[in-house]
């Protein structure tokens, strides 16, 4: 999909307390997105209880990990219209998050959550065999 060749660097990037080492780059991939979602599992709930500097932290966390993580391990040279496409995307992600934690609007955290949801399901699908 046009990643760059250090996913751990990324990973580390966005501060997973998760011991990494020895993991393979696709398995990095899948953490961030997972990561990503549960992020907004937080804030939805935070918001859902009106904890405002919570759901601010979650928000920012999911951003972070989307243009940190995700965003930062594309590689755009070798990944063509899929990588630039996916970097066009995760801008757009966190322009919607970022609007949701001004507006509050829960719509705009589901968005995110379906379209992470998705690129997550195909990045798993294209797992290397041992990884199924």
């Amino acid at each position: 999909m046009g990643f760059a060749p250090n996913p751990i660097q990324s990973y580390q990037n966005v501060g997973f307390e998760t011991d990494i080492r020895g993991s393979d780059p696709h398995r990095l991939i899948i953490l961030l997105f997972e990561g990503a979602l549960t992020a907004l599992d937080r804030a939805e709930a935070s918001l859902a209880a009106r904890n405002i500097q919570d759901k601010t932290d979650a928000l920012t966390r999911a951003i972070e990990i989307i243009l940190d993580g995700l965003s930062a391990s594309l590689n755009l040279e070798e990944g063509g219209d899929v990588a630039a496409n996916l970097k066009a995307l995760y801008d757009y992600m966190a322009s919607r998050l970022t609007h949701a934690n001004f507006q509050n609007d829960l719509g705009a955290i589901h968005e995110v959550r379906g379209l992470l949801t998705e690129i997550c399901a195909a990045w798993k699908e294209i797992a290397p065999k041992h990884q199924r």
